[in-house]
């Protein structure tokens, strides 16, 4: 028994003495993973492929907020090529992340304009998202998303 609370004791300090030094940097982290969120959305609302291609991995899944999973980064390309992804405004404001080795989970709302022959052209749409980012070869790349549309009330 002594043991077992022993190797409790040992492994609270442990794991406390981790977060008390790892603060400062997952600080740092957690801002550039803010500003790869930021730019995402950036990128997506201007159609810059060149962006996206550095942003997105290329087996990048949607859980989109028109009921379709969306599967790999050159079938969401075709939706903007295609007008379905077209926005006038994004507005996104990332609310928690939270990073986890090689992952890290973007958690915050959406304000879009959609525009063309994207659904719900010329309306102001509110959603909530979940950006899941990992590194991949030393680069964060979006790697998955969920998004849904707010009903109005």
């Amino acid at each position: 028994m002594k043991l077992i609370l022993l190797a409790a004791a040992i492994t609270v300090f442990v794991t406390a003495s981790a977060s008390g030094q790892g603060v400062k940097g997952n600080n740092a982290l957690e801002q550039e993973i803010r500003r790869l969120d930021l730019a995402e959305a950036d990128a997506i609302q201007r159609s810059d492929f060149a962006a996206l291609n550095k942003l997105l991995a290329k087996d990048f899944t949607v859980n989109s907020p028109r009921n379709q999973i969306v599967n790999g980064r050159e079938e969401l390309f075709a939706l903007i090529r295609n007008g379905v992804t077209n926005y006038s405004s994004f507005v996104r404001e990332p609310e928690a992340v939270l990073i986890r080795r090689n992952t890290a989970v973007v958690m915050g709302s959406e304000t879009i304009k959609p525009t063309g022959n994207a659904p719900g052209a010329g309306q102001t749409v509110r959603r909530r998202y979940t950006n899941v980012w990992m590194k991949r070869d030393g680069k964060w790349l979006l790697t998955a998303r969920q998004a849904s549309v707010i009903c109005p009330t």
